[in-house]
């Protein structure tokens, strides 16, 4: 589905990506993984269009779109969400939702006076829509509160609700559980695993819970200073030379033997 050719991007004489190449299988949970520093959330945020990479490629669905604005891609299927969750504070978590769609009808004034019926009858759509997916997400009892009054966790649980209001075709994820207790932790995997497997969502995360990744995700990207250092199963990556040594600054083969 997404496959990036020899990325870089350049920032100055930081390399922050730096040759990277990557290929995302279509209905697939993808994690992305590495030390800090390793050019993850850049390389997020070339493919998802908030930069315009130094050279290389980016395809969706076999269509270049290199370089392509957030807007234009939305439309295309292919939405990010951030470490730090963007929600409308003063909306509530349903408001939140229905805002999503692009080319509402009541977005136009001459709609509005010409057109109320259709206006409200689109209105009435996205309401049960937005209920729908308040239900699946299991954030009933919070669907009228301010989204600036939620908790970490679940104003990550909104971001991903908020892409469930469009056709994704693919979902960029950066560190769905940076903040986030536990318990919503796992709320968040078992809504992420049941849109992949029941509606055919494909997802790439960042991620640094190594618990989180290995449950959810098949395959396991590794990047260390702006390119692809390992790709396989979260324990074949976990047990890797080369990721130990890009993690720890030492690998195994450098550790004393225990008695």
């Amino acid at each position: 589905m997404i496959r990036v050719e020899n990325l870089h991007m350049h920032f100055g004489g930081i390399r922050a990506v730096n040759g990277a190449s990557i290929e995302i299988a279509s209905g697939s949970i993808t994690g992305l993984i590495g030390p800090n520093g390793a050019g993850k959330t850049t390389l997020f945020n070339v493919i998802a269009g908030h930069y315009q990479p130094t050279s290389g490629h980016v395809y969706l669905d076999g269509q270049e779109i290199t370089g392509l604005p957030p807007h234009e891609l939305f439309h295309r299927g292919l939405l990010r969400t951030f470490q730090i969750a963007h929600e409308f504070s003063t909306l509530t978590v349903r408001d939140n939702l229905m805002m999503v769609p692009g080319g509402q009808m009541g977005e136009g004034l001459l709609n509005a006076w010409l057109r109320p019926g259709q206006v409200a009858a689109q209105e009435a759509d996205l309401r049960r829509k937005a209920d729908e997916v308040i239900e699946f997400l299991e954030i009933s009892h919070v669907a009228d509160e301010l989204a600036g009054n939620l908790s970490g966790g679940q104003k990550k649980l909104l971001e991903l609700g908020r892409t469930m209001m469009v056709d994704a075709k693919i979902v960029f994820l950066d560190e769905v559980g940076a903040g986030v207790n536990r318990t919503l932790l796992n709320t968040i995997g078992d809504a992420i695993l049941r849109l992949n497997k029941e509606r055919g969502y494909t997802f790439c995360m960042i991620e640094h819970d190594m618990d989180f990744i290995s449950r959810l995700c098949d395959p396991v990207i590794v990047m260390a200073e702006g390119a692809v250092l390992a790709e396989g199963t979260a324990e074949a990556v976990k047990s890797d030379e080369r990721v130990i040594e890009a993690y720890l600054g030492t690998g195994l083969k450098n550790k004393e033997p225990t008695a």
